[in-house]
Order: structure tokens, then sequence, then C-alpha cells
């Protein structure tokens, strides 16, 4: 990944609504969530949401596949492990010690959701 692509990842998440959606969607992996569902989640205007799902997917974050009426978002999970590599290729200086902790914890921690699991938003998840 170049400078300038991680600029403009880390950008598209630098906005409250843009980062809640992009973790909700982490969380809906692999199904991935429809549009109007994120919007209903975060509790923002339909329009609004694919204003900010649109600056998400410029900027490789998430994927977009229409089903019918809708459209269903995905989180591009192989770019976030390019930006994450991008941000820690370095971190160690020649040290892997001092990075171990960092990838302990990036390791999978829960189950896969199923479709009929509610995903709670990242608010939600964090208390």
């Amino acid at each position: 990944m170049e400078s300038s692509s991680a600029i403009a990842a880390l950008a598209a998440l630098a906005q409250p609504t843009r980062l809640d959606a992009f973790r909700l969607l982490v969380a809906a992996e692999p199904l991935g969530l429809p549009a109007g569902e994120l919007a209903r989640r975060l509790d923002v205007p339909a329009n609004t949401m694919s204003a900010h799902l649109a600056t998400l997917s410029h900027a490789g974050l998430v994927t977009g596949t229409r089903a019918s009426r809708s459209i269903i978002y995905r989180a591009s999970l192989d770019r976030v492990q390019a930006l994450t590599l991008f941000l820690l290729k370095d971190c160690c200086g020649g040290a892997p010690s001092l990075c171990a902790p960092v990838l302990a914890a990036l390791a999978p921690c829960c189950e896969p959701i199923s479709a009929a699991s509610p995903v709670p938003t990242p608010h939600e998840a964090d208390q």
C-alpha cells in the first residue's frame, strides 16, 4: 500500500458515522448489511448514509453488491489488512517481541455471526 492510499483510507474513517458504519460491516462479515439497515442502526437518514458509504467505497474500505432493490455492503478485509500492515510494517525495529502484543490482539477473537444474530452497534460493543 502506498502512503496516498493509506491516507485516503484513514481520512475516510476519520468521521464518527463512517467509522461506526465500517465497524458494523466488519462485525457483519461475511454476510454484510444493506445500506438501509446500516442507516437504521446508526439512526442517520438514508441519503446521508449513502454519502458516507460512497466515501468508504472510494477509499476501498467497503464494497457494495446489488441484491434486488438493495445494495449489500461488506467491509473490504483485504484492504484493512493492507492498511494494518502498512501502519505496522516497521513497528518492531528489529525486535519482533515488541510487536507480539499487537499481533496477539489482532488474533481472531470470536465465532462468525449468523444472519439471525443481531450485530451490536459499535457503541453497544464498547459498553
